[in-house]
């Protein structure tokens, strides 16, 4: 077997990455963000990306480090809030944005991984959602036809995993992630633990080795709160 593990993110990610080609990135807000990886593709200059996720990091954290450096020219997300760069750059008109539901996204994304090229949901019918989608009634109800989604290259953030690419994700970190590492001609993961093979608990594994490609360990990653709400102290 080849060997999985690479040096750095910038190592992980050579010979993978050219202009207009489309990247998925995992995580929920600034949890499970795989961000080495998003730092070393905005340090490789490559532009005009199309790029899968739910969100887009907050402003200078994630993928907002490349919204700064102009690199994406579309985003499949859904969801602008907490980054007043990409709510800009939307409406000047200097990004696209391909809104979807959030649970149609994860549904997009599973369906790309498992071969699936389309399906039907409810959850849009009626809105500009589906404007230009095709519809079809099933049972008497309106159900709009979503179209599964894949990317030249996933990267992805693990809690935990081994040489062999087995991963293990975290709470809210399971969003997007498992999916993701699915549905792409390459995944690359960055992972905070990386042991040896046969140290995971093989009921453990969400994510099995035979769909990751490439490894970079990211001990001590960085935990960034979105919205930080405190109150005093009682006296």
């Amino acid at each position: 077997m080849a060997n999985k593990v690479y040096r750095d993110a910038s190592a992980a990610l050579d010979g993978l990455l050219s202009d207009g080609m489309t990247l998925m990135s995992g995580g929920f807000g600034l949890c499970g963000i795989p961000e080495s990886l998003i730092q070393a593709i905005a340090d490789s200059g490559v532009k005009n990306l199309t790029v899968i996720s739910n969100n887009a990091g907050v402003d200078g954290i994630g993928l907002g480090v490349m919204l700064e450096t102009r690199q994406i020219s579309k985003m499949v997300s859904s969801y602008v809030g907490e980054n007043k760069l990409f709510a800009k750059q939307f409406l000047d008109g200097d990004i696209v944005v391909e809104f979807t539901p959030q649970g149609t996204l994860a549904e997009r994304i599973r369906a790309g991984g498992a071969g699936i090229p389309a399906f039907y949901t409810k959850t849009g019918v009626g809105t500009t959602v589906a404007e230009g989608k095709e519809l079809r009634e099933f049972d008497g109800a309106q159900y709009v036809m979503e179209r599964g989604l894949f990317a030249d290259v996933a990267i992805v953030h693990a809690w935990k995993g081994d040489t062999e690419g087995n991963l293990i994700y975290r709470k809210t970190a399971r969003n997007f992630n498992p999916m993701m590492a699915t549905a792409a001609e390459v995944t690359v993961a960055e992972v905070e633990h990386l042991v040896e093979p046969g140290e995971l608990d093989p009921d453990q594994i969400m994510t099995p080795g035979i769909f990751v490609d490439r490894i970079v360990h990211y001990p001590n990653a960085p935990k960034h709160i979105e919205q930080r709400t405190t109150r005093p102290r009682e006296a």
